[in-house]
């Protein structure tokens, strides 16, 4: 990904995200998807942004997001390269406004995520980063500042990403096979940001997710040091017929 490239995504995402935060002012209506998921006007519009400005810019690269109708798989899985985006990941956070939402955006090849941005509307911060490319943050109008991920301190607990929306049975016995840790609880894709950044140290997941809530954040926490696997240990698939993912385990530690 070339820096005039880099330079023009997160513009678009920061563009995205500014008019996700002009809806949030607004008395906006949730309303209900087929499988039962809120959505909102400020996804539709954040969505419209981006798939705009990626067409313009990026004509020959296909683009499957959210909210804007999935591809048939008979037509995707020749795909070589395209656009996997959730143009506001955290409506749940959104709705109940507490500022843990995102704007996701990754770029995928043969089916893995190379590069990914995660825009954080109410922080104005975007981070981005792939597995050649490294990990940074973007804070306002500043340079981009280089992060990675980090070990816990000998003796500290690890800090442990959680979800602030989906208790999880399985994520609990998963837990307790830990050493001492302390749960960080945060909305959306935010988690994969703290752990690229060194805020937190682990970040597993067990209960549904879709893909376009995952590839931004794996390739910035890929570019970060960091690891994101299925909890075996096994690459994580994409573009499968069925746009559901299984548990993952993203993190820092050594093994």
């Amino acid at each position: 990904m070339h820096h005039d490239d880099i330079l023009t995504l997160c513009g678009i995402a920061r563009l995205a995200g500014q008019e996700i935060l002009r809806v949030a002012e607004t008395a906006f209506a949730v309303d209900t998807k087929a499988d039962d998921s809120p959505v909102t006007q400020a996804d539709r519009a954040s969505d419209a942004i981006i798939r705009q400005a990626l067409g313009e810019l990026y004509p020959d690269i296909p683009i499957l997001s959210e909210e804007s109708g999935q591809s048939d798989y008979a037509v995707r899985k020749d795909w070589k390269r395209f656009w996997l985006v959730d143009p506001l990941d955290g409506t749940k956070e959104f709705i109940k406004r507490n500022g843990e939402f995102t704007v996701n955006i990754a770029l995928m090849e043969k089916n893995r995520p190379v590069f990914g941005i995660i825009q954080v509307p109410t922080k104005d911060d975007i981070y981005f980063g792939g597995p050649s490319q490294g990990a940074f943050r973007l804070s306002g109008t500043g340079a981009p500042v280089p992060i990675a991920v980090r070990q816990p301190a000998p003796g500290a607990p690890v800090l442990v990403g959680a979800s602030r929306s989906h208790p999880d049975a399985n994520l609990d016995a998963y837990l307790a096979a830990l050493p001492p840790h302390e749960l960080v609880t945060a909305g959306s894709a935010y988690k994969f940001c703290l752990l690229a950044q060194g805020t937190i140290h682990l970040y597993p997941r067990f209960n549904p997710t879709m893909e376009w809530d995952t590839a931004a954040g794996q390739a910035i926490v890929e570019g970060a040091g960091g690891r994101f696997t299925a909890p075996d240990g096994s690459p994580f698939p994409y573009n499968k017929p069925c746009l559901r993912n299984g548990p993952f385990v993203a993190t820092a530690l050594a093994g």
